[in-house]
């Protein structure tokens, strides 16, 4: 398996960001660790295995990247204005760093012009990040891997509400979203899959609205709901990832 590490300073937040790239060729996936991850956990957590296959055969390259959820989403004693505003900076990371450095180095490995677009993917917190970015961004993200995520902001902002602690909260941005929307053709003509468990440690309750919502607004994600033996922990996201991977990369 090929891969590269990557640093380079991020204007947006400010100091150096870290990534690394798993793959030589096919269809970008952005991953996002868990909460407070690092770029290197994908491998540390034998991620790497159940990628593999599609790695090695030229269908996809992982991306990696590092999350700033102690200054945000886990900072419970700090203020909440400030950790949103400072959620936002890393969203802007994303989406105005991270993403075109990838669509670059994906188009000078293999050509890749930039559809149909990259793949979120992420477990527990990571998966709720995921989630977000599709949401938000689906002229940038056209597929959808969210595996045990909670899809409310209350999970790191309890009961403080502003803008931006609204633009990360999927069930509340959707719920304000007008079924005429544009954004929603553009989810549609991509893959989302919301994957949870009813075992120990899962929260299924903000899956289960994110799936109403999505029916409501006639938006084609996939809530998958597996059973309670699937608990919230590597293990069953192994086996989640490996059953799911070929629906997002089917062509």
């Amino acid at each position: 398996m090929e891969t590269q590490y990557y640093k380079f300073y991020s204007p947006a937040l400010g100091r150096d960001m870290e990534m690394k790239r798993y793959g030589h060729a096919g269809r970008p996936v952005l991953f996002v660790p868990c909460q407070n991850g690092r770029f290197f956990d994908f491998e540390n957590f034998h991620m790497t295995d159940v990628w593999q296959p599609w790695i090695d055969a030229g269908r996809a390259m992982v991306f990696s990247i590092d999350t700033l959820d102690q200054e945000t989403w886990s900072s419970e004693g700090g203020d909440p204005g400030w950790r949103a505003w400072r959620h936002e900076q890393w969203m802007s990371y994303i989406f105005n760093e991270a993403v075109p450095f990838i669509r670059q180095e994906t188009n000078r490995l293999n050509g890749w012009t930039g559809e149909p677009g990259v793949i979120a993917f992420g477990c527990s917190l990571g998966a709720t990040h995921a989630a977000n970015l599709f949401f938000r961004r689906p002229d940038e993200f056209r597929g959808l891997l969210a595996l045990s995520g909670i899809y409310s902001a209350s999970y790191g902002f309890g009961g403080y509400m502003d803008e931006r602690v609204y633009l990360n909260s999927p069930v509340d941005y959707l719920a304000g979203m007008n079924p005429d929307h544009p954004y929603i053709p553009q989810y549609n003509s991509g893959r989302g899959i919301i994957v949870v468990g009813q075992g120990p440690w899962e929260l299924p309750e903000t899956t289960f609205r994110v799936r109403d919502l999505c029916a409501e607004k006639g938006i084609n994600v996939w809530v998958d709901v597996w059973g309670y033996d699937s608990k919230h922990d590597w293990d069953w996201w192994y086996k989640q990832t490996a059953y799911h991977i070929p629906h997002l990369l089917d062509d």
